[in-house]
């Protein structure tokens, strides 16, 4: 196997926004609803975030199995790394997860940048670098989780907190619109999703005092169609669970940051949400704070939210729930499941939110209890200024941002795990716009620390687990193939078996996985492509871990010819 070594050039100027000339197939000109409605059917491509609207993360390519996958090999790798790299920058990370149509790769960077590559060959078919202002406040990295395609044209989000259109064919900017406000801490990092005739999208900076919203805009135009605000003001339903005075709901956090998934049928939008601000003092904010921690089922035609169901009510240890919401069926009935931060997993009906079960899916968890009908019971939590409080799982969750995955195959979901605990101090801090509203110092174990892959069946009874040294902070991929992969914080890309969590494959990829990998195949041969990358909070922790600045590339495995 000839692998193919192809690097981004030379960093663009940051001050200018610039497209460098070239030219790609104009293979999403007919990528449309209807072709993102049944993208699962063509899974040669991937032409949504998480591979399609229900969020499984599954493909049903088959080429590479359980029986050859011990063959893979890298095919070419993408140097993204010299492209935009700030020296000494810690919290830059390659969060994205590529798009494939027909050939053509479609890639995010942090700090704006977006490449259109050969999906068989890895060239560079054109590049966008869009100007990020260096001052921009940024919680917890510079990062971008992906893009969509529509209507001949790629779309995705920038640090500051833009939403741009860009010719698929060549990179040039079609429209570009402000998504939110950047002077008060709000930014923008998770993969737009397109549903109709519009693009959804969210917003990030719940660490500095926020009110978080999802808004809807039209795919040709950038016009804004509605917005629906995920902290309800006084007057409107849940405003009872903030404080009646003062403004403490305008700045509650329940930002909407990683990209949710959509049922055509109920044509709800389920939409997860972060924490409330701030973060860890809960006499500033008494009550559940609604809705924060949660998922909300908005109608995608009217931005009204419908149903509700938080998961941490009145979080005082920084449970984001924002991660994927897995649409499954399960005797009939239709179904979601998420893996929450607080170390939970749970089953709810995704037609009215109705809680089916929960189930722990880590060891430790010492910060409360949630019997079986969702109620909370909280344990530990830092309620004295400047006395420290430990608690497992810590702020990092016992579930990163990172997505699990799910196979109709196995009826398992694949779970990466992080195991860390954490120790907050209470720091009351009066709020200032634009500056961190955490309310506590916080130290992240790192003596103490695990992962895992872990298999759930969808009644939340554990199957296996493949067990790390390290907490596993990168999206889990499940396939036909019955073949799971997986990334690690040192480096190490591998292949588990779906049925009994058997290591089949591992390579080292020479830099920590943060990021999302998915599989397509151009002229019928499959390949598997992983983002590596990280300057997050473990770098510096883990031994041999390189961050995004030293080593961020695109690599792309196949079987030999």
């Amino acid at each position: 196997m000839t692998v193919e070594y192809v690097d981004a050039g030379d960093a663009i100027d940051h001050g200018a926004l610039s497209a460098v000339s070239g030219t790609a197939p104009a293979v999403t000109d007919n990528i449309d609803y209807e072709r993102i409605l049944n993208a699962r059917s063509e899974s040669h491509n991937w032409i949504t975030y998480y591979g399609d609207y229900d969020g499984k993360r599954y493909s049903l390519l088959d080429q590479i199995n359980t029986e050859n996958v011990k063959r893979l090999g890298p095919a070419w790798i993408f140097q993204a790394g010299t492209s935009g790299q700030i020296a000494g920058a810690s919290t830059y990370a390659f969060e994205t997860c590529p798009l494939v149509v027909d050939g053509v790769m479609y890639v995010t960077g942090w700090d704006g940048w977006f490449w259109a590559l050969d999906a068989k060959t890895g060239e560079q078919l054109w590049r966008y670098k869009h100007a990020v202002p260096f001052d921009v406040s940024l919680c917890c990295g510079n990062v971008n989780r992906g893009s969509a395609v529509a209507n001949g044209k790629v779309y995705f989000v920038t640090p500051n907190a833009h939403l741009l259109a860009l010719d698929a064919t060549n990179g040039e900017k079609v429209w570009e619109k402000t998504i939110g406000d950047v002077r008060a801490g709000e930014s923008a990092s998770l993969a737009p999703l397109v549903i109709k005739d519009t693009i959804i999208t969210g917003s990030a900076g719940g660490e500095f005092g926020v009110r978080g919203h999802i808004d809807c805009w039209d795919l040709e135009t950038g016009e804004q169609r509605w917005r629906c605000y995920t902290v309800p003001k006084p007057g409107e339903p849940g405003s009872e669970t903030w404080p009646a005075d003062g403004e403490a709901w305008a700045r509650g956090g329940a930002n909407h940051w990683v990209t949710g998934t959509y049922d055509p049928e109920t044509n709800l939008y389920y939409a997860g949400t972060g924490n409330p601000a701030p973060d860890f003092d809960g006499a500033v904010r008494e009550g559940d704070n609604l809705y924060t921690d949660s998922v909300v089922a908005v109608d995608v035609d009217t931005g009204q939210i419908r149903w509700h169901y938080q998961f941490t009510p009145h979080d005082l240890w920084d449970y984001d729930s924002t991660m994927e919401m897995t649409l499954f069926e399960r005797d009939g009935k239709k179904l979601l499941g998420h893996f929450d931060k607080n170390g939970y997993f749970f089953v709810l009906d995704r037609t009215n939110g109705e809680l089916q079960h929960v189930t722990p899916f880590v060891d430790r968890i010492d910060w409360g209890t949630i019997t079986r009908d969702g109620k909370v019971t909280p344990r530990k939590y830092p309620d004295k200024e400047g006395e420290p409080v430990h608690f497992y799982p810590g702020p990092a969750g016992a579930k990163e941002w990172t997505h699990a995955a799910y196979s109709p195959r196995t009826d398992m979901f694949y779970v990466p795990v992080a195991d860390v605990g954490a120790t907050a101090t209470r720091r009351r801090r009066e709020f200032k716009e634009g500056m961190p509203y955490w309310g506590a110092a916080v130290q992240v174990d790192i003596d103490n620390m695990a992962g895992s892959v872990s298999a759930f069946d969808s009644h939340g009874e554990e199957k296996w687990r493949w067990r790390n040294p390290y907490p596993m902070a990168s999206s889990v991929l499940a396939t036909a193939g019955d073949v799971v992969f997986a990334g690690t914080p040192t480096g190490e890309f591998l292949a588990l078996d779906a049925r009994t969590g058997e290591e089949l494959w591992k390579f080292q990829c020479g830099s920590g996985h943060h990021g999302s990998p998915m599989t397509y195949s151009v002229d019928g041969k499959q390949y598997v492509a992983v983002p590596v990358g990280w300057g997050g909070w473990l770098e510096g922790i883990i031994p041999g871990m390189l961050g995004a600045g030293h080593g961020s590339a695109l690599i792309v495995f196949a079987l030999p010819d």
